[in-house]
């Protein structure tokens, strides 16, 4: 699985239509067609596509028409993200009315086409699985915890003392994670 390693924007026209399209992380997804409702006021919709891992690992996607026909404009970006294989990002359409209008097909062809030129410029990384973990280490093995805890890639959320050692919680990487949990293991 792939995702993007930051939002990004192209712009395409299909018969003096305006179809402005945003790549964005999922969990940004709502606050951002908020945003661009509150920018563009008098844009026509604002479709949406996404797939995402919940907590259960459990893959949720979804495309939203905002008022297209069924099926026209959604579906054909949420395609668009499976062709490609992303998880965790969504697509937002927004569409500029052109005096024209052009049809199941004709949408379909535009959405997909606004949903592949922004994903055409957006920088596609690896997926790397993310966690958290709790370690523990004694007083005497703190230096080489604190020093596993330096890595790239891992954010410490918690350290805390006490008479028995020392607890870290961390977060990061899930492969990185369980072999720090197999060598500092929370009792």
């Amino acid at each position: 699985m792939k995702t993007i390693a930051r939002p990004v924007f192209a712009e395409t026209e299909e018969k003096k239509s305006r179809f402005l399209a945003e790549l964005v992380f999922h969990d940004d997804l709502a606050q951002r067609v908020s945003e661009l409702r509150v920018l563009h006021p008098k844009a026509n919709h604002h479709v949406t596509a996404y797939r995402y891992l919940n907590d259960q690992d459990q893959l949720i996607e979804h495309g939203k028409d905002d008022g297209e026909p069924s099926g026209t404009s959604g579906v054909p970006c949420l395609k668009v993200l499976q062709g490609r294989d992303l998880i965790n990002v969504a697509v937002i359409v927004t569409r500029y009315f052109g005096g024209t209008k052009l049809g199941t097909g004709g949408l379909v062809r535009a959405y997909s086409g606004a949903a592949n030129a922004v994903c055409n410029l957006a920088e596609i990384i690896d997926y790397i699985p993310q966690g958290e973990a709790e370690l523990f280490a004694s007083f005497s093995d703190a230096g080489t915890l604190e020093q596993a805890c330096g890595q790239d890639g891992i954010d410490v959320l918690d350290r805390q003392f006490d008479t028995a050692g020392t607890r870290i919680r961390i977060a990061g990487p899930r492969d990185i994670l369980a072999e720090l949990s197999s060598r500092f293991p929370s009792p």
